[in-house]
């Protein structure tokens, strides 16, 4: 049974040394300079192909680290975009067999993302990865209207992935401890998933699906906790006049992934809010590892042989227009 896992991160030096010269840069940078990370994020060769293997993995789609472009100025996002966005599909036409790719956008520079998102597309990139926040500019402002509408138009499923809350939020939310208490407290603790599971919900109370219908959006981490509050963020609908509930534009908008979180009991919670259809395969590589044994032992909890390909192959084969050899 194939193996596709859709968000195995990357990085490439030029943007690492971009990122780092922003004035206040962006603090889970550290993430990946930690252990051997940074080694991994920038091979798109033998040696990822060679944790592919080890792993059990057929097919990885690379998705450029947090925090991408988006803390950068618009003109320099553009370029760096461009070059993050060249060199994916170069290693994608080395290894096609191996890798697909999601497109970098420069998230700083509305006017630039749709052509960066057709461009990108016309190269070969399945997809693409956004952050819930450019600057103060939210995903759902209508300034990404055009975006939107060009991702649904093209097929480009939009992963909506965490990132560093907003320094407004960490001075109020995240702070008090020492210091690498307070960044884990705002990153992989809490923070990050809080972040991306309230830019999903705002694009689905900014109507975005309404004038969409036809746009997917991927969301890791078992969905960011939204799975989990669903009975409540229903009554957002009601509201905000939405023409369905949230739990409804989740289950037809939205795919789910894991993330490297292996847990059973986040499985059995996903299909009681959504269905097999919906979830799909990811290890979050580097910053997670799961092993072979790992990956086949949590699968083992899938109640059918269909159950467990459409989770590990069919379901993002579909979403993302892999053919499965």
């Amino acid at each position: 049974m194939p193996l596709i896992a859709v968000e195995e991160h990357w990085i490439m030096p030029d943007l690492m040394s971009a990122l780092r010269a922003v004035p206040h840069r962006d603090e889970s940078l550290a993430f990946n300079e930690m252990d051997d990370n940074l080694e991994r994020l920038e091979d798109l060769g033998a040696g990822r192909i060679a944790a592919m293997d080890t792993q059990g993995i057929d097919v990885s789609i690379l998705a450029l680290t947090p925090p991408g472009t988006q803390p950068l100025p618009p003109r320099e996002a553009l370029a760096l975009s461009r070059a993050a966005n060249d060199l994916a599909a170069a290693a994608v036409a080395r290894n096609p067999a191996r890798f697909r790719s999601l497109s970098t956008l420069p998230m700083s520079s509305p006017k630039d993302v749709s052509g960066e998102l057709e461009r990108a597309a016309s190269m070969g990139h399945v997809g693409t990865m956004v952050y819930g926040r450019s600057g103060d500019l939210f995903l759902d402002d209508l300034a990404y209207d055009d975006f939107f509408s060009a991702a649904s138009e093209l097929g480009q499923p939009v992963f909506v992935h965490p990132q560093l809350p907003s320094p407004a939020v960490r001075d109020a939310s995240y702070r008090g401890f020492d210091p690498m208490t307070d960044l884990a407290l705002a990153t992989l603790g809490w923070g990050w998933h809080l972040d991306a599971a309230t830019a999903a919900l705002r694009l689905i109370l900014r109507g975005t699906f309404d004038r969409h219908p036809g746009l997917q959006v991927v969301l890791g981490h078992w969905g960011e906790m939204l799975l989990f509050w669903l009975d409540r963020a229903d009554s957002l609908s009601r509201v905000a006049g939405l023409e369905r509930s949230v739990s409804d534009y989740i289950r037809s908008n939205f795919f789910i992934t894991t993330s490297g979180m292996l847990n059973p009991a986040l499985l059995h919670h996903a299909l009681s809010v959504t269905t097999i259809d919906r979830l799909i395969f990811s290890t979050d590589y580097p910053f997670q590892r799961p092993t072979a044994d790992d990956v086949n032992s949590f699968l083992r909890h899938f109640s059918s042989d269909r159950a467990r390909e459409k989770f590990s192959s069919a379901n993002a084969a579909s979403l993302y227009g892999i053919d499965i050899i």
